[in-house]
């Protein structure tokens, strides 16, 4: 409302007719969802100087800015997860602050372990069922040796003997009233025997190996989570600041089979989707480890992913084992340590420049070296190799979304966009019920080039100068009285982005110099 003057003096009015700064938001925080060793918020124990837990952290976007903050909350590498390793190769390779939801606790989650069991196969269907007693993978380790007890003629008794860690129990029966020799009845250190079948039908002879010991994958609907409960990655869409989304842990436990492929399926899709939705973030996914180029060829199109919000990378890296298993090097997604490169060339070069040619810092080697004829046939579909090089280390050389739209081919360009229509959306949320008229289009105008214009100054955007490189229009075209009268104000931007140089071809011929006729 105008001041009302009513009596004589000198007044001093303060006007806010200058510019209001658009400030680019950040591109580069990410958010890991999967499985870590711990999850609850520590303090230091005055009297013990230990850390204690005081707040749960499972299943809670948490902010990390450090390795060591991280290791505080989530304890540190553990076998069974890739979450502890893509946090410290994002770490190494230039990451900064960003968000960790767990999942899964394994060392507070002992109960969540399940046991390996073994049916033994009988003549028609199984004879019996032996369970580890000790849940975990350790299990895994056991097998059932069956042996039929034959006659001095050759023949079946009806009775057989079990062997199970150097353990052997004989003379064992199917039939519940032969007492203390019905293998149900058998004691045994190691397992335990159930489901003990028909007589009729006597177990067959073989080596038997306990599986499925161990931490059961999370299910799709863990990692999906709900965003009123602000669970999964359901719950970061109450975290304005998340760019990035990865979720490594989605290949725990993957084992190749129809249901596990479909699971991987499920949750990237619905990262991607999420991503869109969100509009201002980007997924980062990786493919199923143990895979060739035409298998990752195979998966690219089994997945059918089309999107310019995802990139997927391959193959998985060899890395230091730092998990105590006594293995000393493992196979883990690589998307962890990508998305820190993602991180050091936004801080180095910008957002604007592809994150590809950049050396992978803690990855020793790869599960499969790559030739160019085989990069070939993935990188036209949108499959991000990671290659070997010698002398040159390992590198990201590949710098595609999943889209088959060519304008959105690179990631690079919709990183920028979206770094550009965050920052407006933010920055011009002044406009809103301003009055709709000449005074404020201009306003806009201004506020919009200003912006821009520090966008193309480093390097950004493609243009000798900003006329060049972008242009704004907001004026009685884009906004009729029938518009206006809509409530709506429309302004139009267009920017021309950088595109990477992905094929460098130099034409090089023979040449007899400049006084040859």
């Amino acid at each position: 409302m105008a001041t009302t003057y009513l009596s004589p003096g000198v007044y001093v009015e303060e006007v806010d007719a200058g510019p209001k700064p658009i400030a680019p938001v950040g591109a580069s925080t990410p958010a890991f969802v999967g499985i870590t060793a711990e999850a609850s918020l520590k303090a230091i124990d005055p009297e013990t100087g230990n850390r204690i837990p005081v707040e749960a952290a499972l299943n809670k976007a948490t902010l990390v800015t450090s390795w060591t903050q991280y290791t505080n909350i989530f304890g540190g590498f553990v076998s069974g997860a890739y979450l502890p390793d893509a946090v410290y190769g994002y770490y190494a390779n230039g990451g900064g602050p960003c968000y960790v939801t767990s999942l899964r606790a394994l060392e507070e989650g002992e109960s969540q372990a399940v046991a390996a069991s073994v049916a033994v196969a009988a003549e028609k269907g199984n004879s019996f069922k032996a369970t580890a007693k000790t849940a975990g993978p350790g299990g895994n380790n056991l097998s059932v040796i069956v042996t039929n007890d034959k006659d001095k003629d050759g023949k079946d008794t009806g009775t057989f003997s079990v062997t199970v860690g150097g353990q052997t129990k004989t003379g064992l029966s199917l039939k519940k009233t032969d007492g203390d020799n019905y293998v149900g009845n058998a004691a045994f250190d190691a397992v335990e025997i159930s489901d003990v079948g028909s007589p009729t039908s006597g177990p067959v002879d073989g080596k038997y190996d306990l599986a499925g010991g161990g931490i059961p994958p999370l299910t799709a609907k863990d990692f999906i989570g709900d965003p009123s409960a602000r669970t999964g990655f359901g719950g970061l869409e109450a975290l304005d600041d998340v760019r990035i989304v990865l979720c490594p842990d989605v290949m725990a436990g993957y084992d190749g089979s129809d249901a596990a492929k479909e699971r991987v399926k499920m949750v990237q899709d619905a990262m991607i989707t999420h991503c869109e939705l969100m509009r201002y973030r980007f997924a980062v996914i990786d493919t199923p480890p143990g895979l060739n180029a035409q298998k990752a060829k195979e998966w690219r199109n089994y997945v059918n992913f089309d999107s310019s919000y995802a990139a997927m990378y391959y193959p998985w890296i060899k890395i230091a084992d730092l998990s105590g298993s006594g293995s000393t090097t493992k196979m883990v997604p690589p998307s962890g340590h990508v998305v820190g490169v993602y991180n050091r060339t936004d801080s180095e070069r910008g957002v604007h420049k592809a994150p590809a040619n950049e050396i992978l810092r803690g990855a020793i080697d790869l599960e499969l070296q790559l030739s160019r004829g085989e990069q070939d046939t993935l990188n036209p579909i949108g499959v991000n190799c990671i290659r070997s090089f010698p002398g040159r280390g390992i590198r990201v050389w590949g710098a595609r979304t999943l889209s088959s739209d060519g304008s959105w081919r690179y990631i690079n360009v919709r990183r920028l966009f979206i770094v550009v229509e965050a920052s407006i959306d933010i920055g011009m949320q002044w406009v809103v019920f301003e009055p709709n008229d000449q005074y404020l289009w201009a306003k806009v105008r201004r506020d919009a080039r200003n912006f821009l214009s520090t966008i193309w100054s480093s390097g950004a955007l493609f243009g000798l100068s900003a006329d060049e490189a972008f242009y704004v229009k907001c004026d009685e075209e884009l906004n009729p009285p029938e518009i206006r009268d809509l409530g709506q104000l429309i302004i139009e931007i267009g920017i021309c982005p950088v595109k990477p140089a992905e094929f460098v071809i130099f034409r090089i011929s023979q040449w007899a110099g400049p006084n040859a006729s």
